[in-house]
Parts: structure tokens; sequence; C-alpha cells
């Protein structure tokens, strides 16, 4: 097919940059129109994450655009989870037990401006701010926008149009309105919002706690973590219902009962905060969802991708990198030299859903183990003998949480089979008593039990499939 097409892609956020970055560097012509106004010239956070975990399927896609070097110095390595319980007491759970494997906290605002700066260097690639899209005719493969400068309201047309406008894309509200095809759509929230509040630098400009960890206080019914970034500071994040529970985001309405909450919850974080009540009372309490939908292409015209074909919570750490896996994944599908648009979004959707859903149900998953879970001692038992198996046999064994955040060669549907294989066959080894104290172990023995743990694995994936589980 050649290159002289003309793409309109709807949403400059992390995923249309990305896109419009690669295209532009495949040859096409591309035209990016985006809601906001350019991040590069006003602060447009509002309430968004502040800095996000990056990981291998990011940094794979970083690669293929060549920005590797150029992100590195954005980064900040976390090299586990620091869990603080009720009393203040901390303890590191590293994420793997490879050295080298660690995920990176990162600005959005920072990675999302350097890729706008890299695409806009392609004469064939322009961006447009302040343009929001009304709706979309995907039979036609055209586009209403409207300037909100000057109020105006135009046309774009295009040989194809992506939507990488996020979980309330107008393309998606225009297949679902449209009628004209069956598509499915699904949006479930968690009875859990979320608000964004922060830990300021030191005095000195340094970090009030350790810098190199993603911070988790749960609590079983709520939680909050906290992300560094570059300045010194630390984006935090309260995780908490809407209205169950003695404390919820409905009551938390004065002062004094905000500060209760916190003194009870989370002391050692409320003393590095003087800042909250400010930041509780200033930031918005955001919700949570989950976005499913099919299909994600109508016939050669338009292709949602990112958040607007699937978007996930955040407890997995790989909304982003979900997103710039997209990327990557149609890159390979369009290497293949397919002759049209609508073979390649259909061959780039067959392969790529299933994953996508996989991981939106993983990062459900993550929610309950992060809030809660980290604190059991079968799980920490769990997580001890794992990070034993990577650190003793590295080559042998992945956890479930290795599988899907450093294993970027291996798709999150079969990362989600085999962890949750794995979970279920240490778990109930330790509950049969089959397996002793990771203290306790030799090597000998701890390569014993793994071959174990493989065995019954191993069972439970062809039970898996036997029961259709598993396709």
């Amino acid at each position: 097919m050649h290159k002289q097409q003309n793409i309109l892609i709807i949403g400059a956020g992390l995923c249309g940059s990305l896109l419009a970055l690669r295209l532009g560097q495949r040859g096409y012509n591309v035209t990016v129109m985006e809601m906001r106004p350019d991040l590069r010239k006003v602060d447009i956070s509002a309430g968004r994450s502040i800095n996000l975990a990056f990981s291998d399927r990011g940094i794979k896609a970083i690669k293929l655009v060549g920005l590797e070097e150029l992100v590195k110095p954005l980064c900040i390595p976390m090299n586990g989870r620091m869990l603080h319980d009720l009393e203040g007491n901390t303890m590191l759970a590293p994420y793997s037990g490879r050295e080298h494997e660690y995920i990176n906290s990162i600005s959005r605002g920072q990675l999302n401006a350097l890729l706008l700066d890299e695409a806009e260097k392609h004469e064939n690639v322009k961006i447009h701010f302040n343009q929001k899209c009304k709706s979309v005719d995907f039979e036609n493969t055209t586009a209403l926008f409207k300037d909100y400068i000057t109020s105006a309201e135009f046309v774009e047309d295009a040989d194809a149009i992506f939507a990488t406008d996020g979980a309330g894309s107008a393309m998606r509200q225009s297949y679902y309105l449209g009628k004209k095809f069956l598509f499915s759509f699904s949006q479930n929230y968690l009875t859990h919002g979320y608000k964004e509040l922060s830990i300021l630098p030191a005095e000195n400009g340094g970090y009030k706690t350790y810098k190199n960890a993603l911070h988790i206080w749960g609590r079983e019914a709520f939680m909050l973590i906290a992300l560094p970034n570059l300045d010194g500071s630390f984006t935090v994040t309260l995780f908490l219902s809407f209205d169950e529970g003695e404390y919820n985001f409905n009551n938390l309405t004065t002062k004094e009962r905000v500060l209760e909450f916190f003194s009870k919850n989370f002391k050692d974080a409320l003393e590095l905060m003087p800042n909250l009540v400010d930041d509780f009372f200033e930031n918005p309490t955001s919700p949570l969802g989950t976005v499913k939908c099919s299909p994600w292409h109508y016939k050669g015209n338009t292709l949602l991708m990112g958040d607007a074909a699937h978007a996930i919570v955040p407890f997995y750490g790989q909304g982003m990198n979900a997103s710039f896996e997209d990327v990557t994944e149609f890159d390979k599908v369009l290497d293949q030299g397919h002759p049209d648009w609508e073979t390649i979004f259909e061959v780039y959707e067959k392969s790529r859903k299933k994953d996508t859903d996989a991981i939106a149900d993983l990062a459900i998953d993550n929610f309950h183990e992060m809030k809660g879970h980290v604190n059991h001692a079968n799980f920490r038992e769990k997580r001890s003998l794992e990070m034993a198996f990577e650190k003793t046999f590295p080559n042998d064994y992945s956890s479930k949480y290795s599988l899907v955040t450093f294993n970027e060669n291996i798709g999150y549907r079969e990362a989600m089979l085999r962890g949750r294989a794995q979970d279920k066959a240490i778990l109930n080894m330790l509950a049969d008593g089959d397996i002793s104290s990771v203290n306790d172990m030799t090597n000998e023995t701890l390569k014993n039990t793994l071959e174990k743990v493989k065995t019954a694995t191993e069972a439970i994936l062809e039970d898996d499939q036997i029961a259709g589980l598993k396709k």
C-alpha cells in the first residue's frame, strides 16, 4: 500500500503522539487534532496522573521510534514496592528476583511533550490544538471538529482515521450512536475513585522518603500510593470508596475529618504532607473505569486505539504501556505488507484484542492485591518463593508480575494464563504444607520445589485448556 495516504489522528495524548511519530517515520501524511491546548505551553494536568509507571512494553515502543536515549533522563527507577504498615514500619518488596528488572516513574507531561516535539520534526506530520472532535462519519471517513478559539466548525477528511482520544472517545461514541453495524460496548466502574495529592520536596530539594520505590499504604478497603518525581516530590494517589466504609470520599468533607482519616491510617505519610488539606480540597475526585468494546474498526476507514479501545484501571501500571504496545503491534502488522487498511485493521484487532482484554482483567486483580493481599502471610510467602526462584534460577522462572511487566515479547493473555496457573500452584502447595519456608531451603531443595511448581502449573494449564479457558 502506497505511503502517500492521508491519516487523521484524533487525540495527541501519549498514544496519539507516538502513533503520529511512527506513521510519520513510515512516510504517511499525518494530521493530528487535539482537543486540549498544547501542553508544552500551558499546564493542563488538572487532576490527571502526573506520573506513570513505565516498563518494558512501553520501552519497546520507545526503542521502535528511536527515542530510548532521550527518554532515559525522564525516568526514575523503582525497584520494588515499599510497603508501609499502620505503625509506619516499611518493607521493600522487590518486583523481581532479577536485579536488572524494575519499573520506572516517568512524567506524563514530559514524555508527551517529547513525543510531540519529535513528531513535529517530520514535515509530513501536522499537529493542531484546541480542536474538539464532535463526531465522526465513519462511512465517509470524515470528522466534524469545533475550534475552541474561533468557535468555528469544520470537517476534516482522510484516507483513514485513527481515534486515540481516550476513554471518552468521540469516534467510539459515533460508532455506538450510529447504529450502522453491530457494536458492543461496556464501561464498568469500580466502587472506588481516586484523588491526586502530593509530597513536596524537602527544603534542600531532596526526597523526604525513599526515592527508588513505588510506595504503598495498603489498608484492605482502600490504599494510598506514591511515585517519585524528578524534582524531589512524590505524586500521591488516594484510592477510596465513594460511599462505603467508615471513611469514604462522600463523607471526607471537613479538614478535621480528613486529618483524622490520615492520622489513623497513614500517619507516616501525613507527617510528610503538611499540604494535605489544601491538596485534598483543591483536587478533583475521579472515577476508575474499564472500557471494552468491539469491533475497534469500521471497514478500512477508521480504527480505535489506546484507551479509546480499551481503557483500564491503573493498578498494573500498564495503561500507558499497553497503549504504546498497540503502536508496536500495529507497526508489526504494517510490516506484513497487506494491500489495504481493511485487512490491516482486521489482522491487528484479531491479534490484539485478546491481550487488551487480559490486561484489563489483570488490572482489576492487582487492585485487590495492592490494597490488601500484600499484607497477607500466604501472599508474602508466595512472593518470597518467587523472588528466590527468579534470583537463583533466572532463566527458569518468571512470576505473573514479571511475565506481564518484564516479558515484552509475551502477549498479555499468555502472561495472564500462565501467571494465574503458577499462582494457583504455589498457593495450593503452601496451603497443603508441601512447601517449607524459603529461608530453610538449600539450593537443591529450592530447585526441587521449582520443578514441583512447574509440574503443577502445567497440570493446571492443561485442565484450563480442557475446560475451554485457554485457547
